[in-house]
């Protein structure tokens, strides 16, 4: 009986370890190039607002920090075969993604805009205006979600691994419209490089619950850390500093 008793309580210990471990490497998950989220800069080096709100967090939590490179289509089961430890990359807080990951509490929330030619008329507000259009998502996001659930009928919805490969075939003509965050359209499209080749079509408007880091279920207390610190990060006015190198308006929730 103490023989059982004791093996009972080394289980119990032993699972008590397991639940509150002790972080000291976390690799981080990104998809990239994601303007001015997460890219890489002409030498190779990742950077972005993400990179360095990231890089904040885990240097307040004394976290050796990796950085694992990953196309979106790939990102959740990426985590969830520990390829790394956290998705640290605009991931829209959805009740489908809660059913397989945990969400920190949201850090930023932006809106999404319709991107098209800037001579290119539509009422984005009228949905039956929807009609016979080439729209370009990147996959697995809120806009291919929205796009697929309110346009496919009538609409041919191509998707992209990368915002970069959408972005390429919307100035090559292949695309009538695009959906995306608006400070990704904003960076890439709607810049003095551009000459004004590109608007955004209609109002900004939002979906989803704000981006939130995603982590496997049972990290409870590497959830707990981000959510302490990126709040001591937004209270110290650290995440304005950091906001203001990409943004001229807050994205912070």
């Amino acid at each position: 009986m103490k023989k059982l008793a004791c093996v009972i309580a080394t289980s119990l210990l032993l699972s008590s370890a397991v639940i509150a471990k002790e972080w000291t490497d976390v690799r981080l998950g990104v998809d990239s190039p994601y303007k001015p989220f997460e890219y890489k800069t002409p030498d190779g080096e990742l950077t972005g607002f993400e990179i360095d709100l990231g890089n904040e967090v885990c240097k307040r939590a004394n976290w050796n920090c990796t950085w694992v490179v990953q196309s979106w289509d790939g990102i959740i089961p990426g985590l969830l075969s520990r390829k790394y430890d956290a998705i640290f990359s605009s991931m829209s807080i959805t009740d489908a993604r809660k059913k397989k990951v945990l969400f920190s509490e949201p850090y930023y929330n932006t809106p999404s805009a319709w991107f098209a030619a800037a001579d290119f008329k539509l009422d984005v507000a009228d949905k039956t205006a929807f009609k016979k259009l080439r729209i370009g998502v990147q996959r697995g996001t809120v806009q291919d979600t929205h796009v697929t659930d309110n346009y496919a009928s009538k609409n041919t919805i191509k998707r992209y691994n990368t915002s970069g490969d959408l972005l390429l075939d919307l100035e090559g003509g292949r695309l009538d419209m695009v959906l995306l965050d608006f400070p990704v359209g904003d960076s890439t499209l709607l810049i003095p490089e551009k000459k004004g080749a590109y608007a955004a079509v209609g109002e900004t408007f939002q979906l989803g619950e704000g981006m939130g880091v995603a982590l496997r279920k049972r990290d409870k207390s590497l959830a707990a850390t981000f959510n302490k610190i990126l709040a001591e990060i937004k209270a110290d006015g650290t995440y304005e500093i950091i906001q203001a190198k990409y943004f001229s308006y807050s994205i912070k929730m």
